[in-house]
């Protein structure tokens, strides 16, 4: 009598030809032995799927080298600010960087004297002369860019970006947002922590209310947790008097920022409609690269008719005048008429445009923005 499992190691011996025990041995003499000198049998071809690893480097086994800090190239060394964080956090944080785009002089921003003034004062300077802008005289952290939509707040950050020479980043509220939780809080500090590398940087943050609103009972949790680390890095016990990095947000309802982001953004400058100055300035600038007889006349009754227009308005309204010459066109013939046989723009066209462009922003808004700067502004 055998057992099944006697049986079928008989089986495997004569199917690979092996030579069987001899007779004296039965199956009560049948000893277990341990794997390593045990037959294989049809496992004897087994290959592991790590290769063996012998002292004298022989064999052609593969050396695998460990990750984590060990693994870095030491031709490209990490700095030590960043070794906590994650390659794909810094990846992302480094897309941010603003440096391609035409470049934007101040020559270019019609009006905010005060605003311009007071920004090459706190931001241009002390990149230019780090050495004197020290102690009390020394950058703050933060500037706040309010008003009505439309008055050139975002084309200032562009012109900080131009004109500072420091790293420019340029963030939204979806740039340091996730759907993970935890993972908002992580690019926060991932941001200030490249842009303590890259100093000196400045962080540019549009629409910086959908950010940093007032903290609620009724708030998400991950919300809040953002605001709170960004209020710590930018403004925290961790944070360094020395780190040259200035963060400049612009909003059109400031009065919903946090107090504790309203504190730390210590120069709050209201950009408020281009007054008329401004406005015959940008008129003369978009109609200089534009056909048209407008006489100094003519620009003047343009000004005096667009009180109340922002800048973005008055861009909309220049727009809308260029069409004029096209519209005079018969429609037959805007398939083979040539640019030199389009009338220049007149002073009419500006009259049409004038029935259909109008304010975007309302008395009662101006009250409010003038309101939060009487109390909280740092402007005329």
């Amino acid at each position: 009598f055998k057992t099944a499992k006697e049986q079928l190691w008989v089986d495997q011996q004569k199917k690979y030809h092996q030579p069987q025990r001899a007779s004296g041995s039965s199956h009560g003499s049948v000893k277990k032995s341990l794997g390593a000198s045990r037959s294989r049998g049809i496992f004897g071809k087994f290959v592991p799927p790590v290769p063996k690893q012998d002292g004298g480097g022989q064999g052609g086994g593969t050396q695998y080298k460990p990750h984590g800090a060990g693994a870095a190239d030491p031709a490209h060394p990490v700095d030590e600010r960043l070794k906590n964080l994650e390659p794909k956090m810094i990846e992302l944080i480094m897309n941010e960087i603003m440096d391609q785009g035409p470049p934007v002089n101040w020559e270019d921003i019609a009006g905010v004297e005060f605003a311009k003034t007071t920004i090459k004062e706190i931001v241009v300077w002390p990149m230019m002369r780090p050495d004197i802008f020290t102690g009390l005289r020394g950058p703050p952290k933060g500037i706040l860019l309010f008003g009505p939509p439309g008055t050139g707040k975002t084309l200032i950050g562009k012109c900080i970006a131009s004109q500072s020479g420091a790293t420019f980043f340029s963030i939204s509220a979806s740039s340091l947002t996730s759907k993970w939780v935890g993972e908002g809080e992580k690019m926060v500090r991932a941001l200030f922590a490249v842009a303590r590398c890259q100093q000196p940087a400045v962080i540019f943050i549009d629409e910086i209310d959908s950010l940093l609103s007032q903290r609620g009972d009724g708030e998400h949790e991950s919300s809040r947790r953002i605001k709170t680390e960004f209020l710590v890095q930018l403004d925290g016990a961790a944070t360094s008097s020395e780190d040259r990095i200035l963060v400049v947000g612009a909003t059109n309802r400031p009065q919903e920022i946090d107090e504790a982001a309203r504190r730390r953004l210590v120069k709050r400058l209201y950009i408020p409609l281009p007054e008329a100055s401004a406005r015959k300035q940008i008129v003369i600038n978009l109609m200089s690269e534009e056909h048209c007889c407008l006489s100094e006349e003519e620009v003047d009754l343009v000004v005096r008719h667009s009180g109340g227009f922002s800048g973005a308005d008055m861009t909309q309204l220049c727009r809308e005048a260029s069409l004029g010459p096209i519209r005079s066109l018969q429609a037959a013939d805007i398939a083979t008429v040539t640019p030199d046989q389009v009338r220049p723009i007149a002073y009419s066209d500006f009259e049409d445009a004038f029935r259909t462009v109008r304010p975007s922003v309302s008395p009662e808004d101006l009250e409010l923005y003038e309101n939060w700067n009487r109390t909280f502004g740092c402007g005329k």
